[in-house]
């Protein structure tokens, strides 16, 4: 070959070596933006791990860990580790949660117990907002969820359960008063009205006919139940004011002394009742509860009885007591939820496992779900179990998932003074029940007590 080959080769060579370089380089430099663009979502073959806190008790983690595993093997690229905070205590998790946060740790997804608790970490910057995830999965929150935790625009959590509220009645003391089970729009003055003919007998053998623990839920059932905040207006100012607290206080004050149709409070406080055994022993007719004592009523081996039970929908306020932002009738809804830290180096996984948290079916769930598109009849069927004999089921149903069922947004207040507040109503109440200072200064003390307590707490 003469010397004008062998260069045209050496050009060729070199030219060919150039652009494999030029390959290399690109494909290096593709490789390494992918990374940094997907280093939120670990790329579509790295596997990556996301944790999961909650504060599980012994009962649940097997089940949660079965979900778990289920949402592993459904995608392969995401590993979850499960940390229980503290089992068994959701007020504790928070705290050691928090201190998590402060401490800098990268938090992916979380189980809270209350709206509140969303509000007031979102409020701090803690938690990622989820409007970009939902967007681009073309959801809509509202569509989805009953309750969507919601600071101005932004999201912050999916509804994980739905608690529900609802009366418990004996069945066998209903039909032998000659009484209907209530239905949707009875009011508290029906309540009273019911309370009174259901009462039967004289001292140990009394059966009143409504039993009112010591929770701030039956010092003023309609502020915990038709308003969003039962301790703040949506201005962010306390609601003691509220018609509802005159109208309560002394509706639990004349069934105790006018009617005698409810335990005293002060035997209440000081024989420590237990709520379950007053109603199940058939010590009282009526009591206003939750949806966590579902599967109760079967249970016959814990809590021994014979009637059946009832159910109906919590009373709403009467036209001369409705609250200050009553909306008709809709009730408020309680429940977990999840939400993503604002720390999570992997929020599309995180995103991906709070949706199946939400909205995978299970035999495992025993809560009802959040999520609207559940079926909850499935859940309520494992609830009831094989005891449905001491069930009204058709009550039950109704009063669930009825028609009637509206239920209202999501509150923005948010507080950090909820413990504060619980303090003022539960003296309040007490200078009302156990004492004889008037309504109309008990009511002025609690709005001047709640009223110093959000300026001093929150005004800083």
């Amino acid at each position: 070959m003469n010397q004008k080959g062998k260069r045209k080769l050496s050009i060729a060579a070199c030219l060919m070596l150039t652009f494999t370089l030029l390959l290399s380089g690109c494909g290096s430099k593709t490789g390494t933006d992918t990374s940094a663009a997907d280093s939120g979502s670990g790329g579509k073959n790295e596997q990556v791990t996301i944790k999961y806190y909650n504060w599980d008790n012994a009962d649940q983690t097997p089940k949660t860990d079965a979900l778990l595993k289920q949402f592993e093997q459904e995608n392969p690229n995401i590993k979850v580790e499960h940390v229980v905070l503290v089992p068994g205590n959701s007020q504790e998790m928070l705290k050691k949660l928090d201190f998590l946060i402060s401490s800098g740790e990268a938090v992916d997804v979380v189980a809270m117990p209350s709206l509140g608790a969303v509000n007031e970490r979102a409020a701090r910057g803690a938690l990622a907002p989820l409007n970009d995830y939902y967007k681009a999965s073309n959801l809509v929150p509202e569509d989805e969820y009953y309750v969507n935790p919601k600071i101005g625009d932004k999201y912050y959590g999916m509804q994980l359960t739905n608690s529900y509220q609802y009366v418990l009645l004996n069945k066998d003391a209903l039909d032998e008063a000659g009484l209907k089970v209530p239905t949707y729009g009875w009011t508290w003055d029906d309540y009273r009205d019911y309370a009174k003919k259901l009462t039967k007998g004289e001292g140990v053998d009394k059966r009143y006919g409504s039993y009112f623990h010591t929770w701030e839920l039956y010092m003023n059932a309609p502020a915990q139940t038709v308003m969003k905040n039962p301790f703040r207006y949506e201005d962010g100012t306390s609601n003691f004011s509220d018609p509802t607290y005159k109208y309560f206080f002394q509706l639990r004050k004349d069934m105790e002394t006018v009617d005698k149709s409810a335990k005293p409070y002060s035997d209440v406080l000081a024989a420590k009742l237990n709520y379950r055994t007053e109603f199940f022993n058939g010590d009282a007719a009526m009591i206003l509860s939750g949806s966590f004592m579902t599967p109760d009523p079967g249970n016959t081996e814990q809590y021994p009885h014979t009637f059946k039970t009832a159910f109906a929908p919590v009373p709403l306020p009467p036209k001369n007591a409705e609250p200050k932002d009553y909306e008709g009738g809709k009730y408020f809804v309680g429940g977990n939820h999840v939400v993503m830290g604002a720390s999570s180096k992997h929020k599309e996984e995180s995103f991906k496992l709070m949706r199946f948290m939400t909205t995978v079916d299970s035999d495992s769930k025993m809560e009802f779900s959040g999520w609207k598109k559940a079926d909850n009849n499935a859940v309520l069927n494992r609830l009831i179990g094989k005891n449905s004999n001491m069930y009204d089921v058709d009550s039950l149903k109704s009063t669930l998932f009825g028609e009637h069922n509206q239920f209202l947004e999501a509150s923005q207040v948010v507080s950090t003074t909820d413990s504060e507040m619980m303090s003022i109503e539960d003296d309040g109440f007490s200078k009302f029940m156990l004492g004889n200072t008037p309504i109309e200064e008990v009511q002025k003390w609690m709005v001047d007590e709640a009223t110093k307590v959000i300026k001093e707490k929150e005004s800083k």
